[in-house]
Parts: C-alpha cells; sequence; structure tokens
C-alpha cells in the first residue's frame, strides 16, 4: 500500500514509519520544513511537502494514497481549543479526499478524552465536552465511504527518546526539588510503548473494519504515586503528596494529566487485530535509567 502519514517525523511517527517500511508499504510523509523534509528522505519515505493547517495539500497527499494514517497534532496545551479545531479541519479534508473509496484512514484520539474513575473498554464514548474532536469526525467519515478507525493511544506513550508527559514529570521534579502525586495517589495512569503503538497504527490502517475504535494500551492502568515514586527514587528526590488545590500550581499545563483517572483495557483491540503488547511496560522502562540521563 502507498500510505500518506501526518506527523512522520515525531516520536510515534517516527516508529510508525520503520513499521510501515518494515511490512513492505511504500510510505509518504507530510513534511512542513527543510529539516522534516530531509529526515524522511534520509529514512527512505516519500516527501509530500505541506502542513496541517494546509487543507489543499492534506486533500493532495490522502488523494493520491491508498491509505491515509493521521497521527500529526499541535500539542499546544495552553491553547487546546484552537489545536483542537486544526485538527478537526485537517480530518474533513483527509475525509473529503478518500469519500466513496472504501480506503483506510486511521486516526488519533486518546484515552484520557474517556470518562474518569473506571476502567474503560474500546466501548466507551469520549466525554462529550472534551475539546478535541478527533474521533467524533473520524467516525463521522464512515458514513462517507472511508474504512475510518481510531486509535485511542494511553497519555505516555514511552521509549527511548520520548519527550511527553513522563518527561514533563521528570523535569518538574527536578525543578521542585520533590517528586509529587495528587492526594493518595491512587489515580491510574495506562501506558503503552511506542514500538507497540506503532504496530498497532500498521495493524489498523491494514485491516481494521470501518468505525473500530482501538485502544493502544500496554498497562491498563499504572497507580501514580508509583510513576512518581519511581522518578524521585532515580533523582534522589523526596515522594510527597500535594493536595487538589495545590496541584496546578505544582504540575503547571499538566495538572489536567497528573490529576487523570482514566485507565483502559485494549482486550478488543487485541481481539479485533491481533495485535500483541510485547515491550517493557512504563515501570520497567523508567527503571532502565535512560530517562534521566
Amino acid at each position: 500500500m502507498r500510505i500518506f502519514i501526518t506527523g512522520a517525523t515525531g516520536f510515534i511517527g517516527s516508529a510508525v514509519v520503520q513499521e510501515l517500511l518494515a511490512a513492505g508499504h511504500q510510505v509518504v510523509g507530510l513534511a512542513r520544513s527543510d529539516k522534516a523534509a530531509q529526515e524522511l528522505k534520509e529514512n527512505g519515505v516519500d516527501i509530500h511537502r505541506g502542513a496541517l493547517d494546509d487543507l489543499d495539500s492534506l486533500r493532495e497527499g490522502a488523494a493520491a494514497a491508498d491509505g491515509v494514517i493521521h497521527l500529526a497534532f499541535n500539542h499546544d496545551f495552553l491553547n487546546f481549543e484552537a489545536a483542537a479545531e486544526t485538527d478537526r479541519l485537517a480530518i474533513e479534508a483527509i475525509g473529503a479526499a478518500l469519500e466513496g473509496t472504501g480506503k483506510p484512514f486511521v486516526g488519533t484520539s486518546g484515552t484520557l478524552m474517556l470518562p474518569p474513575g473506571r476502567l474503560n473498554t474500546e466501548e466507551a464514548a469520549p466525554i462529550p465536552s472534551t475539546p478535541r474532536r478527533s474521533e467524533q469526525t473520524a467516525m463521522k467519515l464512515v458514513e462517507q465511504g472511508v474504512r475510518s478507525s481510531v486509535v485511542r493511544l494511553a497519555p505516555s506513550v514511552h521509549g527511548l527518546g520520548d519527550h511527553g508527559f513522563v518527561k514533563v514529570l521528570i523535569d518538574i521534579a527536578r525543578s521542585k526539588g520533590v517528586s509529587a502525586y495528587i492526594g493518595d495517589g491512587s489515580n491510574r495512569w495506562p501506558a503503552v510503548h511506542r514500538l507497540d503503538a506503532a504496530s498497532l497504527f500498521r495493524l489498523a490502517v491494514e485491516a481494521a473494519p470501518a468505525g473500530a475504535r482501538l485502544h493502544g494500551v500496554g498497562d491498563a492502568g499504572i497507580p501514580f504515586r508509583e510513576i512518581a515514586g519511581v522518578i524521585g527514587r532515580h533523582l534522589n528526590l523526596p515522594l510527597v503528596s500535594v493536595s487538589p488545590e495545590e496541584a496546578d500550581n505544582h504540575f503547571g499545563w499538566l495538572s489536567f494529566a497528573a490529576k487523570a483517572d482514566s485507565w483502559a483495557s485494549s482486550a478488543r483491540t487485541q481481539e479485533i487485530l491481533g495485535w500483541r503488547p510485547s515491550h517493557t511496560g512504563l515501570i520497567v522502562d523508567l527503571e532502565e535509567g535512560h530517562y534521566f540521563l
């Protein structure tokens, strides 16, 4: 298949690219800069110049492909509604190019968009109030004759080179001089290794049925206190509890995720696609030490 991928040079996207190439697919990556184009070229990826807010470029890239994986997202949590709107428009533009073809589209969402305080399965619906509408927009493409599916990623997609939520937690601990959790720290985070996530995206573009909601989850739910404990031990910092009222001041923009208790199962995903997370879990990955170099 000729697969058009947005976010191809990102932490997850670059792993998806290698997964697709290893499976024999031709990959075309969206590049908004010369640096990104050079990186794609060096990795054996065809280049399509454009950007997430260049809707014509997205339509052109999708129209020339056998399938699309959409990973790009502007992670501006201080202006999240605008980022979410850009994403919605991008999905609609790609969908317009694929309309009536039956070709696959794989979008990206997150388990943090699901109801808190319970084990969420693939059947769970996103919280209606969440600004990010990636999943809802992707599901509408099914009615337009697109084999559309969505991968809900765990809040921690971890592995060597991760600069996501866990790395931010480590940076906060260093700056504050303590490794903190909120309340009793029993709220849970799902997690998935970057390479397991990459294999899931490949399987999804190859075989996910239209309308499938898939969970990129290896660890169903790790108590936040356990994550903070490993961070504190590796940094030789005390482990402390902060109150919910203190959380915003301590964690800054990340407080919404530090408070999250939205754990998830991937049993249905594994049943549908034969996906098997096989790489190390988050705690083992942290214990290996590369996050603290």
